[in-house]
Formats: C-alpha cells, structure tokens, sequence
C-alpha cells in the first residue's frame, strides 16, 4: 500500500530521484523519462475520461488503462535484479496485453477497413483519445530507449503494452467518431493547390 504524507522532500532538489528500491539517478536518466511519460500519457486519458460518460463501456476501459499506467510505471521504476524471483516485483504481465488485444479486436470489429490515414479529431472523446494515444507512442519509444541502455534490467512485457495501448486508443479515438463515419480522412497533397 502507498501512502504519502509529506508530498515534498526536497531530496530532488540535485536534480536526482529515488527508483523503486533506492537507488538515486539523474532526472534526465532514460529510466525517469520513459516512467515520466507514461505518467504523461496517464494523464492524457484522464483527459477523455472526462468526455467518455461515465458508466459507459469505454469509460470503465479508460479506468482500467488509467490503473494499469500505473503498473507500468511501477515496472518501469524498478530495475530487473539479476536474481529477482518472480513476483518479487510489480510486472505487467502478457495477461494485460492480451486483454488490450481482446479490447482491440473488439471495438474495431464494426469499424469500416480505413482507406487513407486519419487526421485527429472528429469528436471531443477522439481528439482527446488522439492525444493520447500520440504521448502513448512516445512513451513506447522511452521504454524502448531504456531497454536499448538497459536490456537486463527493463521488462519488454511492458513495452508491449504501451505498444497495444496506442492501438487501442487509435481504435477507440475511431469508435468514438461515430465507429469511423465522422473520421477526418487525410488528402494527401490537399494544401498544395492553396500555393
């Protein structure tokens, strides 16, 4: 269980911060940004959390991604040991990914074959949902930066879900456009008759 009492210590003001089990790094370390920014993109579908109607289907999905964030981060802050047993940490696991896939396949079952690429927007769910899934996409490529400086110590069950994750929300942004029929569809070459 987490409790916080005392919300600044000022042990950061040397432009370090505590990991998950102690160890001080550098805020700038590619460990604190990929865990930054899945907080980031957290906080962006908390954002369409707002405008997806509470008590509906992808309201209660966007909590559980919101819950999940967490998790990841938690994976994230906390360094594979060498001999950790499993368990020992706060992992996600394939069963979380699996479950985007299934959400995935799920709402974009009635969803029209796409046939240019979308322009984001459409209602104020899917902009927000847009949103999200962009600082979700740059989230993956911080883990991936970690896992590239630190293949031992960062979890791939991780960068798999952020990988999902911004899938689901590209479909879910489409489920929210009217299942796609208020998609903006992309021109490519549109503004070169404005020269």
């Amino acid at each position: 269980m987490v409790k916080l009492n005392k919300i600044y210590t000022r042990t950061g003001d040397d432009g370090t911060t505590g990991l998950v089990g102690g160890q001080r790094v550098r805020k700038t370390a590619p460990r604190v940004e990929a865990y930054g920014t899945v907080d980031e993109a957290n906080s962006f579908i908390g954002l369409a959390v707002l405008h997806a109607g509470e008590g509906s289907k992808v309201f209660a999905v966007l909590r559980a991604i919101q819950n999940d964030l967490f998790d990841v981060g938690a994976d994230l802050a906390t360094p594979i040991a060498p001999d950790e047993r499993p368990g020992a940490a706060l992992r996600i696991t394939a069963g979380q990914v699996e479950r985007l896939e299934r959400l995935i396949d799920e709402f974009n079952e009635p969803i029209p074959a796409l046939t240019s690429f979308v322009l984001p927007g459409g209602t104020p769910l899917a902009a927000e949902l847009h949103a999200a899934r962009t600082v979700s996409r740059r989230a993956e490529r911080a883990a991936v930066a970690l896992l590239d400086a630190e293949p031992a110590a960062t979890s791939p069950e991780a960068i798999r879900y952020l990988n999902r994750l911004s899938d689901l929300l590209f479909v879910l942004a489409r489920a929210a456009n009217a299942n796609g029929a208020s998609d903006v569809l992309w021109r490519p070459g549109a503004g070169r008759s404005r020269d």
